[in-house]
């Protein structure tokens, strides 16, 4: 079985909690996280995870992002690694 690259653009609903939404990401191990600057200061990160390709993974680590407060995730991108 394979795997899935889940790529998720997540905005902390308020710019105050920035450091606390980006350890709580860190928390789930992403292969990458990086910060995207938006305008006027505001940032986004941008999530990478490696997950398996198996029923019911990708609604465990959206459960789990779904489950930090003060974000509200705008993008979703899913790619099969080879």
């Amino acid at each position: 079985m394979g795997s899935v690259i889940c790529v998720y653009r997540i905005m902390p609903s308020d710019p105050k909690q920035f450091e606390a939404v980006k350890k709580a990401l860190q928390a789930l191990k992403p292969e990458k996280l990086e910060e995207e600057p938006i305008a006027f200061g505001i940032k986004a990160l941008r999530f990478v995870k490696l997950i398996p390709d198996a029923g019911g993974e990708i609604e465990k680590l959206e459960n789990k992002l779904n489950s930090i407060k003060n974000i509200t995730v705008e993008e979703i991108s899913v790619s099969r690694s080879l």
